[in-house]
């Protein structure tokens, strides 16, 4: 399995293993429930089906680093943030979120694998590979499970290697690496402003303390 196919498929497990009340806990996106961090999901899937159909045939502008941007904390004030939870309060029975996304993200799946890793597509103006495109959403889907699982100690954890190969990519993003002693989940919590560090991590990041977080977008 690709980094992509086997963090895209872990998470989807995840989900499919949640029992209905666990889409009323919060996730952890700020301000999200974990039926909302689930509904992203369908529409994340839908983007990786528009973008795999939309071929370019002008040179790459990014790749699996640069396809990301580091903005300003969110306001709240996205008029996409607020249409996430009345969208997913409309499914209703957790069931048919669950269906929704499996039906949806198993396309996704399917069209990736299939795809040519050399061809080029296009997304939010760039221009990229399918291979860096791809490589770029597993840092999305490793974060986003992370959140998934933030207030659910049962559920499963990402793969290690989805957690390494996100790390590695949060890194080369910001452009420093976290100290060694921080493990790979710890280094994506702290490092996107998901958790605050401890003193102890506090005093491991030195002068890094001061530039978190960083969000991506």
């Amino acid at each position: 399995m690709t980094p992509f196919s086997r963090s895209w498929t872990a998470l989807l497990a995840a989900v499919a293993g949640l029992p209905d009340e666990d889409f009323e806990r919060p996730s952890g996106c700020r301000g999200w429930l974990v039926r909302d961090l689930v509904c992203h999901l369908v529409i994340d899937a839908q983007d990786v089906l528009i973008t795999l159909v939309t071929p370019a045939d002008t040179e790459p502008t990014a790749d699996a680093v640069t396809y990301w941007n580091l903005v300003d904390p969110p306001t709240g004030e996205d008029p996409l943030d607020a249409l996430i939870p009345r969208l997913a309060a409309a499914y209703g029975d957790p069931a048919l979120l669950k269906f929704h996304l499996d039906d949806v993200g198993s396309a996704a799946g399917r069209a990736a694998e299939l795809a040519d890793p050399t061809a080029r597509v296009s997304t939010q103006g760039k221009v990229l590979t399918v291979g860096d495109y791809l490589s770029a959403y597993v840092l999305e889907w490793t974060l986003h499970h992370l959140d998934l699982i933030a207030h659910l100690p049962s559920a499963p954890e990402p793969p290690a290697e989805s957690l390494a190969v996100a790390r590695t990519a949060l890194e080369a993003i910001v452009g420093t690496a976290f100290p060694a002693g921080l493990s790979d989940t710890a280094a994506l919590l702290i490092g996107t402003g998901r958790r605050p560090p401890t003193a102890d991590e506090e005093s491991a990041l030195g002068g890094l303390a001061a530039r978190l977080p960083f969000i991506l977008s």
